[in-house]
């Protein structure tokens, strides 16, 4: 069921042509749609962008597209067909970004390389989300957003010390891409104004990983340190990590140095707490098996609410590690509309993400479900200007497809 179809927020009236599949591009389209950019996605015919059957599906449909494609307009178009390539122009003609996550070239054979459009529209912005970016040795690699955090250094350090690396349980590269993106959109559209001109905009997946990389890179410059895996704690940094509680665990990040002191007089452990040796971050890091021992040795005797009630009390930051039932049921996602239910077109009721971040003045919201394939084929091709009979032979040629409901 749809909402409010009227775009709304800061980017009401921005037109967005969004030719990626997956999650990093349609990502970066979604938060684009969520404050009022009119985001038109290109989909091959028959069984769509492949997300559509990712993971756990709802009526043959993956509930997670209901997120990535809210707000959205579905157009079904062969790019294999020159016909439908004249499509694309005609749209980014008309659009003020175009995003794309192929991989490096895949534009340029079909005929719709930046250069191309950018002669046509000057005042296009083309988002290019790809592996290892439009340049370098690699560009021609296939990279995936597992990749990105692999070379990006990200992978290397969630372990355990001494275990295998782990993924960190969501596409966290394709996602930190996609935000890249969007900033650099943003950034684009500002400079736009003063020069009325468009640009490419070039991420890197790995480059999007490796920009949260902190301090990595100038401590290997500095010292040849080579940060490793820390597990649950955070390297160089103490106290700050999950500790054992009789029904769970409680991550507690005592590492400010007054919170240090409030954290070890919680515990009864004041001779640490007053320890000069222990006064800053250097000192705590020296002993942090020490005092990780000692936080362990408090927690274990108490549950994850006791061990929350008594360092919330004390100024102490602490917190459950959440599952997502565990989201579902809090209190404080609930008042900051972070639990958003939407209706679908078959009735039923589906709680997904809010939208983030929140504007006082301009907020985003849900417009509009997740388009089915070609949903609004007939109506975008309609306001490039063709007339039924034509949307009918491109249809019969099978350029395009209209709502496969």
């Amino acid at each position: 069921m749809e909402t409010n179809t009227t775009p709304t927020g800061p980017l009401a009236g921005l037109k967005v042509l969004e030719m990626g599949q997956l999650i990093a591009g349609p990502f970066a389209g979604k938060t684009l749609a969520d404050f009022g950019a009119e985001v038109v996605k290109i989909e091959p015919p028959g069984a769509g962008d492949p997300l559509r059957n990712w993971r756990l599906l709802k009526d043959g449909t993956s509930v997670w597209w209901q997120v990535q494609s809210r707000n959205k307009r579905s157009v079904a178009l062969d790019l294999r067909n020159k016909e439908a390539q004249e499509i694309v122009r005609k749209l980014a003609g008309e659009a003020d970004v175009l995003i794309e996550n192929f991989r490096p070239g895949a534009l340029e054979g079909w005929g719709l390389g930046p250069e191309q459009l950018l002669e046509a529209n000057p005042r296009l912005i083309v988002l290019r989300i790809s592996g290892y970016g439009q340049t370098g040795p690699y560009r021609d690699r296939p990279g995936f957003g597992v990749v990105g955090e692999a070379m990006g250094g990200l992978r290397h350090l969630t372990a355990e010390p001494g275990r295998v690396p782990v993924r960190v349980g969501v596409s966290i590269g394709d996602t930190l891409a996609a935000l890249h993106g969007v900033i650099g959109i943003l950034l684009a559209l500002q400079e736009r104004q003063r020069s009325g001109r468009g640009q490419v905009v070039d991420v890197a997946l790995y480059e999007a990983v490796f920009n949260c990389m902190e301090s990595l890179l100038p401590e290997y410059s500095a010292f040849g340190a080579v940060r490793g895996p820390g597990g649950s704690a955070l390297p160089g940094i103490a106290p700050s990590n999950a500790y054992l509680c009789r029904d769970g665990y409680a991550l507690v990040a005592g590492n400010g140095d007054s919170i240090y002191k409030r954290l070890m007089a919680t515990i009864d452990r004041n001779d640490l707490g007053t320890d000069p040796e222990l006064a800053d971050n250097a000192g705590r890091v020296a002993r942090v098996a020490e005092i990780d021992a000692a936080i362990g040795a408090w927690t274990q005797g108490r549950s994850v609410d006791e061990v929350l009630q008594a360092l919330d009390a004390a100024g102490v930051p602490v917190g459950r590690i959440y599952t997502v039932a565990d989201i579902a049921a809090d209190p404080h996602y609930a008042a900051r509309g972070m639990l958003q239910q939407v209706t679908l077109d078959d009735g039923d009721i589906l709680t997904v993400p809010g939208v983030v971040p929140k504007l006082s003045r301009t907020p985003g919201g849900h417009r509009r479900n997740a388009p089915r394939i070609g949903q609004d084929t007939d109506t975008v091709m309609r306001e490039l200007g063709l007339s039924d009979e034509q949307i009918a032979g491109l249809k019969s040629r099978g350029v395009i497809k209209g709502d496969q409901a």
